[in-house]
């Protein structure tokens, strides 16, 4: 490891046994639910684009279901996607750890990608180990950011030009990891949902969709193990999509005082989250938690009550619009990213925001 004095780290995965550099294209695994495409996969089918551009190589897509076929094409080609492969068969929905292993990884052999992007989430953390081990290309976990850069190993006096930037916090959030992985392909990598931003390619691109043979792919073991239930609880808030966000942190003091931000988001037609501290605390439920460990939002104003602003909370909110930060410290952390600083206590500022808006608002 190499570690500058920005609390930047260079981060290099130990070289195996695996096949060494080769393939062209950047894959995404697609996740769905029914028919219906995530929205995390729609995001790194996004960021995929963009990365594809820069190496000027094509997007490709996987998606493997239960009689999808003609139902989410749609919902992935105008991501900028030059190749979907679609698996429409019998046992691959409810989504299971073996088939969906065996298909990526056969796939992946036949294909050789450069890079794979799965999202962050219960599918993705059991899927992308299982196929980066039997792939012998390593993977890093919950990324911030993904860039393309060079790389030199000055111990092996080798340089790497257009290398996958895996960048995420590591040791509890003081330093930021740029993680790279120079000799086994895929680089893969999972991101969180909200991390990054979707939107339609307006570019030209080849939307090719193949069908393959599920059988060439899958073994027939794969189906041993059956889901006989599967059950999807509804979301209790729009956090990650609202507009305006207030969040709360440890300076809130108690679960009283999460009730006043409950009051102003009611008034702001906004969604309210919560730091790690809150969270612990027992203040807020974990699902309004917001950084590294929680949700990604990118509201158009974020207000930010009684939070100190430590790295892990900033890269969960750090790219919206406007931020607004109620603190008792002039010299928090988070008053150095703040558009707007409100020096005071949450028990005193929050009140009357919520006068002087309802006053001034029709």
């Amino acid at each position: 490891m190499e570690q500058n004095n920005n609390n930047n780290a260079v981060v290099t995965t130990p070289l195996s046994a695996g096949r060494g550099a080769g393939g062209e294209a950047v894959f995404v695994y697609c996740e769905i639910e029914g028919t219906q495409v995530q929205e995390v996969s729609q995001e790194l089918l996004t960021k995929g684009r963009k990365l594809a551009n820069q190496l000027n190589v094509e997007l490709h897509a996987v998606v493997a279901g239960t009689g999808i076929k003609d139902k989410v094409e749609e919902q992935i080609l105008p991501y900028g996607v030059d190749k979907l492969f679609v698996f429409d068969g019998e046992g691959l929905f409810p989504y299971t750890s073996a088939p969906h292993t065996d298909i990526l990884v056969n796939l992946f052999k036949e294909e050789q990608p450069q890079i794979c992007l799965m999202g962050a989430t219960v599918i993705g953390r059991d899927l992308g180990p299982r196929v980066s081990s039997s792939l012998f290309s390593g993977l890093t976990a919950d990324c911030t950011e993904l860039e393309i850069g060079p790389y030199e190993d000055k111990k092996n006096n080798k340089v790497y030009e257009n290398l996958l930037y895996q960048i995420r916090p590591a040791f509890g959030g003081n330093i930021v990891a740029t993680i790279v992985n120079p000799d086994n392909r895929p680089q893969m990598a999972t991101v969180r949902s909200g991390v990054m931003q979707k939107a339609v390619y307006e570019g030209e691109c080849k939307k090719e969709v193949v069908y393959p043979e599920v059988s060439k792919y899958v073994s027939p073991e794969a189906y041993v193990v059956k889901v006989l239930t599967h059950e999807v609880q509804e979301a209790q808030h729009n956090l990650k999509g609202s507009p305006i966000v207030v969040a709360g942190g440890y300076g809130v003091g108690s679960k009283e005082g999460f009730d006043q931000l409950f009051q102003l988001a009611k008034v702001l037609h906004g969604e309210v989250g919560g730091s790690r501290a809150a969270v612990d605390a027992g203040w807020i439920d974990h699902d309004r938690q917001i950084g590294q460990t929680g949700v990604t939002v990118h509201p158009k104003v974020y207000i930010a009550c009684g939070i100190s602003g430590q790295i892990q909370h900033i890269a969960g909110m750090q790219d919206s619009g406007i931020i607004i930060s109620v603190n008792n410290d002039p010299d928090a952390p988070i008053n150095k990213i703040a558009d707007y600083v409100i020096v005071g206590t949450v028990e005193e500022v929050v009140p009357k925001l919520i006068k002087y808006y309802k006053q001034n608002s029709k």
